[in-house]
């Protein structure tokens, strides 16, 4: 009898255990291959630029050592010394976004709802979209002067045409199917935009964020290289590259880079958080 308990609990033991072994281990090579995935994209960055320092195939005196740069942009983070240039190119991405997520998306909506207001007006639409923010520059100087809110109305104006776009396009083409069973069933047009357009857009109205505070970044970085300021990355990028600070040039690239990636990635984690039934 005690034999055959024992035997009982080790079959039972060979049987249940491996199961949770099998799933643990499973999340543990999901979890290490994300890891690689993340790490593999600055990796090979850093090789390729290893490779062309350590091989000469850029100048020395132009192409610094990625590790040097990265010490040093360590060394100017914890000083404290590119913190203020952080900031101040944080904040003003930040007011712009804002001005043009609170403007764009209830225009887009707007549009998109009344698609022959929208044919009027898709040649000024895409007419300034397509134009590059750069160009528009002089007329925000003129407008506006040379102070910050030259600065962020141009890249509140660039980044508001990617989200006009993006969120009437989203309305438009929201699925005809569940807007004409909600007609069936009696509901109000205000029922049906609340319900079914609103939730219909979410996914589209992501986009066009996601893509609105990178291009805000961009026209951001490239004003305060040239529209007159005092701080901000943009303008710590060029008084780097003006005075030959090279190590400090790549370095404020490189968090530049991490910024809008950074901001990229927020929105994406934001979309799946809310936006998780989206393509069902």
């Amino acid at each position: 009898m005690f034999h055959r308990t024992a035997a009982s609990l080790m079959s039972l033991s060979t049987t249940s255990i491996p199961s949770w072994v099998d799933l643990g281990s499973g999340l543990n090579r999901k979890r290490l291959r994300r890891v690689i995935q993340f790490v593999l994209g600055p990796a090979l960055l850093i090789a390729v630029w290893w490779v062309a320092y350590a091989g000469t195939l850029v100048d020395p005196h132009l192409l610094p050592s990625p590790f040097a740069t990265l010490a040093d942009t360590w060394k100017n983070i914890v000083s404290g010394a590119m913190t203020r240039d952080l900031l101040q190119t944080l904040l003003r991405v930040s007011y712009a976004f804002a001005i043009a997520a609170a403007a764009g998306v209830p225009v887009g909506i707007v549009l998109g709802a009344n698609e022959n207001i929208y044919r009027s007006l898709e040649f000024v639409i895409d007419f300034f979209r397509s134009t590059p923010a750069t160009a528009m520059f002089p007329l925000f100087l003129l407008l506006f002067g040379l102070g910050d809110f030259s600065k962020i109305s141009v890249a509140a104006f660039a980044a508001w045409l990617v989200i006009v776009f993006n969120v009437a396009y989203g309305v438009m083409n929201a699925r005809q199917t569940r807007i004409l069973a909600a007609r069936s069933m009696g509901a109000s047009r205000l029922r049906i935009f609340k319900d079914v357009i609103f939730f219909e857009t979410l996914p589209q109205t992501f986009v066009g964020l996601r893509t609105a505070v990178s291009v805000a970044l961009v026209v951001i970085i490239v004003a305060e290289m040239f529209i007159g300021a005092v701080d901000g990355l943009g303008h710590r990028i060029i008084d780097a590259q003006i005075s030959y600070q090279l190590t400090d040039m790549y370095g404020s690239i490189l968090v530049a880079g991490a910024m809008g990636y950074g901001a990229n990635l927020l929105f994406l984690v934001i979309e799946k958080l809310f936006v998780h039934w989206s393509g069902r």
